[in-house]
């Protein structure tokens, strides 16, 4: 089994719960998640199996989108509504003055991870120093936020957000960051991952779900091809005198193109197919200066 199952990941769950359930109920031991989604946290999971395990990156690095809950006048420890409470303070519920802070927030700005995140200070994770009562100097990451639109105001102190971003993007301190633009603080009070790269809410399946797909001897039915992690990248076809070269993972040179259904550039990160229309792997476009041609040479073969 080689592809990618869209699970929608139901609260109190872990990513790696997810992927535990999925090896199981699928009975296939190649299988891993592409990025984690905190327990408290709901939706897209991109689950990969087989030889689309060696995708995950491509995936994790796709933009993303999030549906979330910001609760103005109340900041936690953890950010978001599982911590303790370090303050309260009054809302002026303004909208006017909402969206000029939320709007504040969008384009390339950089952002402090929280000290609840598994990102690792000298082979420790963030979270477990804070859980010993720690806190550590935190370099400030550039991340690219490409929209926040304002769905709901929900009065008193309440307003629901999509976010669409880059990855590395902690949606729990931008509703923190925001919470303290407006000078109330704020805390992230639900989040729903709505995208992660091109896989959708449209298709995501319940762990639920994929048990009973699979009691009933459909299992295949629910892998996505691994094109469709890849439908961001224009494709190259190699003809068959090329074929062996491109299988074997070597440059392949642009008289062995058959066709490609774009005008490549130097640069260009490419999926490449054999003569059978086959995904064969992940280039990139180069210049050969020794030959002075122009050629793919691979990232990632996916055989």
């Amino acid at each position: 089994m080689d592809g990618i199952i869209n699970i929608y990941k139901e609260k109190g769950f872990t990513s790696h719960d997810v992927v535990a359930v999925v090896r199981r109920t699928i009975n296939q031991k190649k299988v891993g998640h592409t990025g984690t989604l905190d327990p408290e946290a709901e939706g897209v999971l991109p689950i990969c199996v087989g030889r689309a395990t060696k995708l995950a990156d491509y995936i994790m690095a796709g933009q993303k989108q999030y549906l979330a809950q910001l609760t103005l006048g109340v900041t936690t420890t953890t950010e978001d509504h599982t911590g303790e409470i370090i303050e309260t303070k009054p809302v002026d519920f303004d909208e006017d003055k909402i969206r000029l802070a939320v709007n504040k927030f969008t384009g390339e700005i950089l952002q402090v991870p929280p000290m609840y995140s598994a990102i690792k200070i000298n082979g420790k994770k963030l979270y477990e120093l804070a859980r010993e009562g720690k806190e550590v100097e935190r370099t400030a990451r550039k991340i690219s936020i490409d929209s926040i639109d304002i769905k709901k105001f929900i009065p008193p102190n309440k307003i629901e957000i999509l976010v669409t971003c880059s990855k590395g993007t902690y949606i729990r301190t931008l509703c923190t960051d925001i919470g303290n633009e407006l000078g109330c603080g704020g805390h992230m009070s639900a989040l729903t991952r709505t995208r992660s790269g091109s896989f959708t809410l449209d298709n995501a399946i319940t762990l639920e779900k994929l048990k009973e797909i699979c009691e009933n001897g459909n299992a295949e039915s629910v892998l996505l091809p691994m094109e469709k992690a890849l439908s961001t990248y224009n494709r190259i076809f190699v003809d068959k005198k090329g074929e062996k070269l491109l299988h074997n993972g070597c440059k392949i040179y642009d008289y062995f193109f058959e066709s490609s259904d774009y005008a490549y550039a130097i640069g260009d990160t490419v999926t490449a197919y054999d003569s059978e229309n086959i995904l064969v792997g992940i280039f990139t476009v180069i210049n050969d200066n020794e030959k002075n041609k122009v050629c793919i040479k691979p990232l990632k073969i996916l055989l």
